[in-house]
């Protein structure tokens, strides 16, 4: 089996599913995390990974940047390989005064003003939750590591936040206390509810309106790797 961005059969892909936005960085997880991960897509350069975690099987696949290119990959995934679940793990912004950088969220549901639903589905939402279960599993593991964890609603943006003042940025959007700003998860939420399946959204903040820490590499990377080892155990609860 192949569709026009993946070329990998299907039984290369396991059924759950951890998605970074960067390739670069799926090809960290999968040598750093799993074994016996063998490289099961490279067109585009997008890479995907299979391999075990604890003797189960995982799949890691990137899905690029923003809701277009994970809306992409996510559907094929789901539609043409069975995939049941899929968890992404990224980085975000913040603009909320209780939510510091290398704070790990996830997100129940996220607000978006993109014209993705209307394009796919002649809907007209602007916010649509992840699935329930698969927050909880992520919940129960996170209590049982002791692995502090932030939960709310966040924001999806077609714009890097950097880039627009703060206060205009902020000004699109209704007084609620969103806990983190990034560029996928609406995507890949209503691409999962669509079809039927369940999607979650685990974040790491690394940009923050009220906290002007500059990381340094080993501390994005230890705070990272938390995320990823949370998101693994989860994936195979």
């Amino acid at each position: 089996m192949a569709t026009p961005h993946i070329e990998s059969k299907l039984e290369d892909i396991s059924d759950v599913v951890l998605m970074p936005g960067d390739p670069l960085r799926a090809q960290y997880i999968a040598e750093n995390f799993l074994e016996d991960s063998k490289l099961i897509n490279k067109v585009r350069n997008m890479y995907g990974y299979t391999g075990y975690y604890k003797g189960k099987k995982v799949t890691v696949f990137a899905s690029g940047m923003g809701i277009p290119s994970i809306g992409i990959y996510s559907y094929e995934l789901y539609k043409f390989y069975n995939v049941k679940k899929i968890i992404r793990i990224g980085t975000s912004g913040s603009f909320h005064k209780d939510v510091k950088i290398l704070d790990v969220v996830l997100s129940t549901g996220s607000y978006c003003k993109s014209y993705f639903d209307k394009l796919l589905d002649n809907n007209d939402i602007d916010y649509i939750e992840a699935s329930n279960n698969l927050n909880q599993d992520i919940c129960d593991v996170a209590k049982s590591s002791n692995i502090p964890l932030k939960v709310g609603k966040t924001i999806t943006s077609d714009v890097f936040d950097v880039y627009v003042g703060k206060e205009e940025f902020r000004a699109n959007y209704p007084d609620d206390d969103f806990l983190a700003v990034e560029m996928e998860a609406f995507g890949l939420f209503y691409v999962a509810h669509k079809l039927g399946r369940e999607a979650s959204c685990l974040m790491t903040v690394v940009d923050s309106y009220y906290d002007k820490r500059s990381l340094s590499s080993e501390e994005r990377e230890t705070s990272l790797n938390q995320m990823i080892t949370l998101a693994l155990e989860a994936a195979i609860k």
